[in-house]
């Protein structure tokens, strides 16, 4: 079975606060395949460490198509221990907004990743994904306000 490597990475700044995610995926050599950012707004660092696994998937199968994604063994490697633990059911999920992220990454896994695995690894082993999830809340701290009234 082929396999496949995401790193991920979300961050807040002031929790709740300005939040972005990072994700990065690679062959089962290490070979970087594509990497993406994305702001998000304002959200608690446990919802953008969620948010950066969805988009985890989202560029997985943008870089290798749906179906020989489905049919491949992808680690997630994250360095939220929590979310790791809850997402290989390990933790219960007690936050109230996490529990439509996990839903959405659970019907995912369902519906077209039968074959994921979720690694919580030390915060020094995820530097690419840490630098895009910086990136990403550098980014939407720059975009202009929009006015109130």
């Amino acid at each position: 079975m082929e396999k496949f490597i995401i790193y991920t990475d979300g961050g807040s700044r002031g929790n709740p606060g300005s939040a972005g995610a990072g994700a990065v995926v690679t062959d089962g050599l290490g070979k970087v395949l594509r990497e993406a950012h994305r702001a998000l707004g304002v959200m608690t660092n446990n919802e953008a460490e969620y948010q950066a696994v969805i988009l985890g998937l989202e560029i997985i199968k943008k870089a290798v198509g749906k179906a020989r994604a489905g049919a491949s063994a992808i680690e997630f490697r994250l360095d939220s221990e929590l979310v790791a633990k809850q997402l290989s059911g390990k933790y219960q999920i007690i936050e109230k907004t996490l529990q439509p992220l996990f839903m959405k990454i659970w019907n995912a896994r369902v519906a077209t990743f039968p074959h994921l695995i979720f690694t919580h690894i030390p915060r020094e082993q995820n530097h690419h994904a840490d630098q895009l999830a910086n990136q990403a809340m550098d980014e939407g701290e720059k975009k202009p306000k929009q006015a109130l009234f």
